[in-house]
């Protein structure tokens, strides 16, 4: 069991806070200890300040304090405080000393000045343009068993991140953001969003501009983002994304956005102005005309209070937003008239808007965001800010408290507390908590897992019928998943245990028990970030002979041993003698150890002497060798003996021949006689063999001479003579030496031909067949990235040219070479030259006779359907005369177009033509035309296609561009004539350029004049084509003209004017008439695409004069001048008694109805999933999510959205224990609905819990 993690324990009973001090004054910092005798270390900027000069240091049993005198504003720093393994951080801010009050203007007579309510403290100044935001806050005090790790994270790529901000309504704003792209192999790449998924790119213009800039000294990568002119919609929390291939990091941010305050000193209530001459403020008319184009704005948000009173009334104030927000919405319009608000449906907003604030949190002063990402294996710290630095925070994790490790970091730095999470894995994927007493903050942590990538690829491999196979590969993490293939079909475990999958580490086995054929193929193994694939061949299992049985010659007496090794151990065998069974006796043992078989006849007599034969069970072939037996005649002589050498029996000569297989042991033993004993002398050719060499030993006994040579070589080979002498005479006898070795590897194959799957391949005879003929080849071929060789073939291949099958297409490829003899396999051959198998590509389709002259052709065609492995690299055309065999290129080299002239033809041959593809494997099959063609040219009818847009008028402005491109055809080239209302049109006015199939038309700047008509003429001989185009070519109209007012009643004026002279070449589409006060000369749209020209301006204010213009509008736009009235229209002012119309209050509420229902699913465990429905209800009716008639609602596998009226259950990860029967129930005042789904969850391997179970 692991030791519990014991929690840092505070040094500090009580810790000193960050504190505000003006110029020139004095601040002390305290700090007491839990033991009274800890030392004490004070610092500032990391470094360790003393008593003495601007510092006071003193100490009083466990309370601690350092005074600075006479502050300035370089004290402004990072100080610190250290006692054991704690250190607390602590700010010192130095303000500047506050300016003398500006004395009061003097206050006039009579007036009487009402001071305003203190407000609290204005917010700091936004920055301007080319700024970037500072801080808002600035860092608290830290305290921690550790400096806390404030470096950048290892996979971080910001060097500086964007800050958050504040700007006023109207001003500009930049964020600012900086790469370092000295260790990148990409150039990053940056995404800005508002919001959690509102990407930023696409809302780029006015307001907004994003920027980009690079230093090449300091390679670093400058993002900007600048926002100009805010707005308070503007306002919300941002992000930033960088990303360079594998390596990802973002950034949050908030921009907060301040209301402009109104001016110093404006009061609400002079805006209604009354028309009272004799000085009375209480009597006469109001007049709203200055509210007509101005808005005045109250902030009563806390933070600024922007209005004052300047003149006294006794009637006390009425708050007209208290007034709104307390009264039913039938009093609003009464309410409105009362105050003199005209600006009713902007006060009616901001007042929703008041209405659905939210509550400010009093714990904390920044939150988590609501999602963060992070990769796998990375580290995430999660930062908030709490409004009380002493208070103590609760993690939680999916409702689970949090217990600081070694994984899990909690730190308290003043304000601020951080969870760090150390090398995430898929567990950290979860929703965490923050608890700081009764509230909380919580958010998502989503975990990307990096792609499996295969380290190690598959080899392919040969093995024999009923071996085992192990395919192996490895993946860059542990515990990843895979996928094998056979030939494109998954491979799972069935029921035979035939396929097991074992997985080691990062390691991956797929093993077959006892191959068969079957399983012959390419077998893949797939990850989602790559693949590898190998072949596997299965070959039936030949018995090899390894060592075969020898021919022995021995003499009475002795030991015969025959000696035969084979590749199977457990094959048997039966030995014959001349054909007849061989039994074990007392003389004759026969044994089988491993791979080696063994006949043993001991005290060999001459009946033993014939043809031994060794038969393998079960195998169609046999090995057979002589038993020769040598019988000594002695001769009994006087005692003058001459010597003699007795090697021959049953007639035999003298010499004989004795072959030895290299490496083997050479043992010639020859009986001799001779009175006295004679002695014996070896040589080979001229030179007399001693034993100087190591390996050669000679020996002479009673009645014997013993010739040895171990380890038998090539150059041991030739005539041995063996002289023997004494002083009655000499003997001599040569005995042939011949040594078989195997035979020299082939030289390196060349590779003559290569096919979709295959190659052919060639090689010479070995220069040394080893002294036995050679029998076959044996071939291997890899993978060029491979090391493994594989066999082709296991029965020798007496040919020295072969076809080479199985093969994947586009695969490098290596082949080598072993000889075979009667002894053995050489080494092998030096490998060939790399190659590729490829096959040519499918013949090119849909060859077609495309333009033909006189003297020239014109084809074309499409590319093969089936190009290959190998780069396409061109096609060939030929031709050839009818009746002839012989095909002619048509150019030099290949074309990589699918089109071809062939030109410098006579006229009148009748030709035929083909083409082929071309890539590194050859030509392809040729595809031909269906029959001859006659070279000649053959006449073609006009004919003008015009285009759909042109057929009907053409509507351009005065200054665009016309670029009109029409197609013809007709042969030979017809002639082109242009006209323009019935005369040849002028090149200065258009610009006309014709080809062989089509003919442009160009104007650069369109003008009035180009409109018309223009005809286009071809012509061939007496044939001939015509089509027309009408040009339109508008402009903006003029002024309409004589605009009059023609009646005026009660709040109404009547106006009457004509259509302008000018139309601008198209039609009037309408007219936009404005109307203005005539004081303030400011212009309000009445009418805007009005047809008529006549029209009627209403709700008039009384007792204004108003003036009035109108605009003509077309397809262009509006007339650069208007037409205005020359006289002015006052209207009367009449009395006015309000009515308020009664309204019926509609009744919308409905109870809960299910729209459309859940549905019943079924999904693997292992994916999230989602469970859908819709409700429609008023009011909005409360939706509970239970399973199995549970409530899940606070499940933190569980995720409940609703967005208009959708409702979204999201199961992450679910598991088979996830199924069940979901329910959602709906509920308000008017009743309530449920719906219900069975959501299945099935296991991701279906058979592999009961091959557990059977294991």
């Amino acid at each position: 069991m692991p030791e519990p993690v014991k929690k840092a324990v505070s040094a500090f009973a009580k810790k000193p806070k960050t504190q505000e001090a003006e110029e020139g004054s004095s601040v002390v910092f305290e700090a007491e200890t839990e033991k009274p005798d800890a030392k004490v270390k004070w610092q500032c900027n990391s470094k360790d300040i003393s008593s003495g000069g601007k510092y006071l240091i003193t100490a009083d049993g466990n309370k601690h304090s350092l005074a600075l005198k006479a502050i300035t504003k370089e004290d402004a720093n990072v100080y610190a405080v250290i006692a054991g393994g704690s250190k607390v951080k602590f700010d010192l801010k130095v303000i500047s000393k506050p300016e003398a009050p500006v004395e009061a203007p003097a206050v006039a007579p009579g007036e009487t000045v009402v001071e305003p309510e203190p407000a609290p403290a204005q917010p700091a100044a936004a920055p301007t343009e080319d700024q970037t935001a500072a801080p808002a806050r600035d860092a608290p005090q830290a305290e921690e068993g550790q400096p806390p790790d404030t470096r950048q994270d290892l996979t971080g790529l910001f060097t500086e991140k964007p800050k958050s901000g504040e700007v006023t309504v109207g001003e500009n704003i930049t964020f600012v953001a900086k790469v370092n792209a000295e260790s990148l192999l990409k150039k990053p790449t940056i995404k800005w969003f508002k919001g959690k998924w509102m990407d930023l790119a696409s809302k780029s213009g006015k307001h907004l501009q994003l920027k980009e800039t690079y230093d090449r000294s300091s390679k670093v990568y400058t993002f900007e983002m600048q926002v100009i002119e805010a707005k308070p919609n503007f306002a919300g929390a941002y992000r930033c994304e960088v990303a360079s291939r594998d390596k990802f990091d973002s950034c949050n941010f908030d921009l907060v956005v301040h209301e402009a305050c109104a001016a110093e000193g404006f009061d609400i209530r002079t805006a209604f102005r009354r028309t009272s001459n004799d000085g009375n403020e209480d009597s006469g008319e109001l007049d709203f005309s200055t509210l007509l184009k101005k808005r005045i704005l109250i902030l009563n948000s806390g933070w600024c209070t922007c209005i004052r009173a300047v003149q006294v009334n006794t009637e006390p104030d009425k708050d007209v937003w208290n007034v709104l927000s307390h009264a039913p919405s039938s009093e609003y319009e009464k309410i409105a008239f009362q105050h003199g608000i005209t600006d009713l449906r902007g006060m009616l907003k901001r007042l929703k808007k008041m209405k659905t604030e939210e509550k400010k949190s009093e714990a904390f002063l920044k939150k988590l965001d609501p999602a963060y990402q992070v990769a796998k294996g990375n580290k995430i710290k999660l930062a908030i800010e709490v409004a009380n630095a002493d208070v103590e925070v609760k993690w939680l994790k999916n409702g689970q408290a949090i217990q600081p490790s070694a994984r899990y970091i909690f730190e308290s730095v003043g304000n601020m507390r951080y969870l760090t999470i150390n090398h995430c894995s898929l567990a950290d994927d979860a929703a965490y908590c923050c608890l700081v007493g009764e509230e909380k903050c919580t958010t998502e942590l989503f975990v990307k897992e990096p792609p499996i990538e295969i380290l190690k690829n598959l080899e392919d491999q040969m093995v024999m019928k009923g071996e085992r196979v192990e395919l192996e590969c490895e993946v860059s993490e542990e515990g990843a998943n895979v996928k094998w293939e056979k030939d494109g079909v998954e491979l799972t475990r069935d029921e035979s245990f035939k396929y097991r999958f074992k997985k080691d580490g990062c390691k991956h086995v797929l093993i077959i028990n006892e191959a068969t054929k079957e399983d012959c193929g390419h077998y893949k193994v797939k990850t989602n970030g790559g693949e590898s694939m190998a072949e596997l061949m299965v070959q039936e299992k030949d018995l090899e002979v390894y060592q075969s049985i020898a021919d022995l010659t021995v003499k009475a007496k002795d030991q015969a041993v025959f000696k035969c090794e084979v590749s199977d151990e457990n094959v048997r065998g039966t030995w014959y003698k001349n054909g007849a069974e061989v039994k074990s006796d007392a003389r004759i043992n026969i044994t089988h150890i491993g791979r080696i078989h063994k006949l043993t006849i001991d005290e060999v007599k001459p009946e033993d002497e014939g043809d031994y034969t060794f038969v393998p069970d079960g195998h169609a072939f046999n090995l057979s060798a002589k038993l020769n037996f040598i019988e000594v005649k002695i001769d009994y002589v006087p005692r003058q003996d001459p010597p003699k050498i007795h090697l021959d029996c049953m007639g035999r000569t003298a010499e004989s021949t004795i072959v030895v297989v290299a490496g083997n042991k050479l043992r010639l033993d020859v009986p001799i006689t001779g009175d006295p004993a004679p002695t014996v002398i070896w040589t080979k050719g001229e030179k007399v063999v001693t034993e100087g060499d190591s390996r050669v030993h000679v020996e002479t006994t009673k009645g014997h001479c013993i010739f040895t040579i171990e380890g038998a070589e090539r150059q041991d080979e030739g005539i041995y003579s063996v002289v023997v002498r004494n002083p009655a005479g000499e003997d001599t006898a040569d005995i042939n030496v011949k040594v078989v070795d195997v035979p020299d590897p082939p030289q390196a194959p060349r590779i003559l031909s290569v096919g979709e799957d295959s190659c052919v391949v060639q090689w010479d005879p070995p220069l040394f067949d080893g002294g036995q003929p050679v029998t076959g080849y044996v071939l291997e071929r890899k993978k060029k990235k491979s090391y493994r060789w594989m066999r082709l073939n296991f029965d020798p291949y007496s040919e020295t040219t072969y076809e080479a099958k199985r093969m994947i297409e586009g695969m490098e490829y290596e082949m080598r070479v072993y000889a075979v003899n009667g002894i053995g396999m050489s080494h092998h051959s030096p490998a060939s030259q790399p190659f590729v198998p490829v096959a040519p590509t499918s013949e090119p389709i849909g060859l077609c006779l495309d333009d033909i002259s006189d003297t020239s052709i014109s084809l074309k065609w499409r590319p093969p359907e089936r190009i290959g492995s190998a780069e396409l690299e061109g096609y060939g055309v030929e031709y050839c005369k009818e009746g002839t065999d012989e095909w002619i290129p048509a150019f030099q080299g290949l074309t990589n177009r699918t089109s071809a002239v062939i030109r410098n033809l006579t006229t009148g041959d009748k030709l035929q033509f083909r083409v082929r593809a071309y890539n590194m494997a050859g030509p392809s099959a040729p595809t031909s035309l269906a029959q001859p063609v006659t070279i000649r040219e053959i006449m073609q009818r006009p004919k003008i296609w015009i285009p759909r847009n042109l057929r009907q008028t053409l509507i351009k402005k005065v200054g665009e561009i016309v670029n009109l491109v029409i197609k013809f055809q007709g042969k030979p080239r017809p002639k082109i004539t242009w006209i323009k209302d019935g005369e040849p049109l002028s090149p200065t006015l258009v610009s006309v350029r014709n080809s062989d199939a089509d003919t442009i038309f160009f104007i650069r700047k369109t003008e009035r004049e180009h409109s018309g008509k223009y005809d286009l003429q071809l012509q061939i001989e007496n044939m001939e084509d015509t089509a027309s185009i009408t040009l339109q070519v508008v402009d903006i109209p003029g002024p309409p003209e004589a605009l009059k007012i023609m009646d005026i009643w009660g709040f109404n004026v009547a106006l009457e004017w004509k259509p302008p002279k000018d139309d601008g070449n198209c039609e009037i589409t309408g007219y936009c008439i404005q109307k203005a006060e005539k004081k303030t000369m400011e212009w309000f749209t009445v009418y805007e695409q009005y047809r008529r020209t006549n029209c009627v301006a209403s709700d008039l204010i009384m007792g204004n004069e108003y003036v009035f213009r109108v605009f003509a509008i077309n397809l262009v736009g509006l007339s650069p001048e208007p037409c205005t009235t020359t006289d002015s229209a006052y209207i009367q002012k009449i009395g006015i008694e309000y009515k308020p119309p009664t309204y019926k209050d509609h009744d919308f509420s409905q109870a809960p109805k299910f729209t459309h229902p859940l549905v019943n699913r079924s999904i693997i465990a292992g994916y999230s999933t989602t469970l859908s429905c819709s409700v429609r209800g008023m009011p909005k009716p409360k939706v509970t999510w239970y399973k199995n008639k549970m409530d899940i609602s606070n499940e933190a596998k569980y995720r409940m959205l609703s967005k208009q009226g959708v409702l979204t259950l999201e199961i992450r990860k679910p598991c088979t224990f996830d199924g069940g029967m979901y329910m959602c129930k709906a509920v308000n005042d008017n009743g309530e609905d449920i719906v219900e789904c069975k959501l299945e969850v099935r296991p991701q391997i279906a058979k592999e819990e009961n091959k557990e179970i059977a294991d």
